[in-house]
């Protein structure tokens, strides 16, 4: 029984990086994601908290957070306007997994922003 419940936690545990890989890495808004991702990470906050820390618009932050909690990334605590967010417990189980991811695509945002300076 024991082998059996380590073979589902394991598998929960890759499938769960696959998500965390194509969220962050593998789509168009990955960036912010995990800006707002890290954010959370620091401290739970609201949707208005979110838009101030990170300097986006209040519709942007509201998106990003319904993608990542449909894709169980998220969790959030409250109703209305006042609504807390936090990271779910299977994020942060794989939180070394997206600091990882968060790292390689901060050094290739750091890359494209000196290539730009360069060419100005």
């Amino acid at each position: 029984m024991k082998n059996v419940i380590w073979g589902i936690l394991k598998a929960r545990t890759k499938y769960f990086t696959h998500i965390i890989q194509w969220m962050i890495g593998g789509t168009r808004g990955g960036y912010n994601r995990a800006r707002l991702i890290n954010a959370l990470h620091e401290s739970p906050q609201n949707a208005h908290q979110l838009s101030q820390v990170l300097n986006l618009d209040y519709s942007t932050i509201r998106h990003h957070i319904e993608v990542l909690e449909k894709n169980g990334m998220v969790t959030s605590l409250g109703e209305g306007y006042g609504v807390m967010y936090f990271p779910s417990d299977n994020l942060l189980d794989n939180y070394g997994f997206f600091e990882e991811i968060w790292e390689k695509i901060g050094n290739k945002m750091k890359k494209r922003d000196e290539e730009k300076m360069n060419d100005e």
